[in-house]
């Protein structure tokens, strides 16, 4: 019997403090961070976004270089509990087939030399689609997550 979720998680740390960290990371555009990885396909472009990318509601549209796109949904912006979350629907191509959603979790904390970021994505499959998914987000999606994030600690660092 397979799961309905397969999720993935990253973390690490910059030497930002919380609010530079914060200020910093929540707003950031995927373009440039999120590349072409294995079956994975690049964000290219950012669409129809309604806002700065900071208040519960706002929306955009990511464009993949597979021709294919995913809507986010911001559903919390909590920068008293360091938690920033946007769930994903709309998928197209191969996870348009094996997923109904997905929900996208960043946590902030600050430590004594700055701040740790933990990253959590999970994915809700459709029926039927669940061990494969599983299988996707184990050995695609779950290493891509700890390619990118370096990434990201690394631009919260030189702007901070």
């Amino acid at each position: 019997m397979s799961s309905s979720t397969a999720t993935a998680t990253a973390d690490g740390d910059t030497s930002a403090r919380f609010d530079r960290a914060w200020d910093i990371g929540t707003p950031m555009t995927p373009l440039g961070y999120y590349p072409k990885y294995g079956p994975l396909p690049a964000v290219v472009e950012v669409r129809d976004q309604t806002g700065p990318w900071d208040a519960t509601g706002q929306t955009r549209q990511l464009m993949l270089s597979d021709g294919g796109y995913v809507i986010e949904h911001l559903v919390r912006v909590d920068r008293e509990a360091g938690l920033f979350v946007y769930e994903l629907s709309d998928f197209q191509k191969l996870f348009g087939r094996l997923v109904s959603g997905a929900r996208a979790e960043w946590e902030y904390r600050a430590t004594n030399t700055g701040t740790h970021v933990r990253w959590t994505y999970t994915f809700f499959a459709r029926p039927g689609a669940g061990l494969l998914l599983e299988a996707i987000v184990r050995f695609a999606w779950a290493p891509y997550m700890r390619k990118v994030l370096p990434g990201i600690l690394a631009e919260i660092d030189r702007h901070a």
